[in-house]
């Protein structure tokens, strides 16, 4: 069995490549999980019950302007209601 083609110059880049995309996808990932705790932190300090398809909703959400958006409303919401206006 051949296995040269591993070994390549192309081989290599395909690679790195899909480090690099494994990378940023985790860093992404990463920065939606982070928003994520500050909203419902921001509701626990503000004493706003999350009902649990509400932690869901905020926990799954991996559009990062749509968590943006969530995470400024989030420390003046009277309800969890509050954060997802206009949604």
């Amino acid at each position: 069995m051949d296995l040269s083609f591993y070994k390549s110059a192309i081989s290599e880049e395909i690679r790195d490549e899909g480090r690099s995309e494994g990378r940023s996808e985790g860093r992404s990932e990463g920065r939606a999980e982070g928003i994520a705790q500050g909203i419902l932190l921001f509701l626990a300090r503000a004493g706003v019950d999350v009902p649990d398809e509400a932690r869901e909703r905020i926990t799954t959400c991996g559009d990062l302007e749509t968590l943006n958006r969530w995470l400024l409303r989030a420390p003046t919401a009277q309800s969890v209601e509050d954060v997802f206006a206009e949604e």
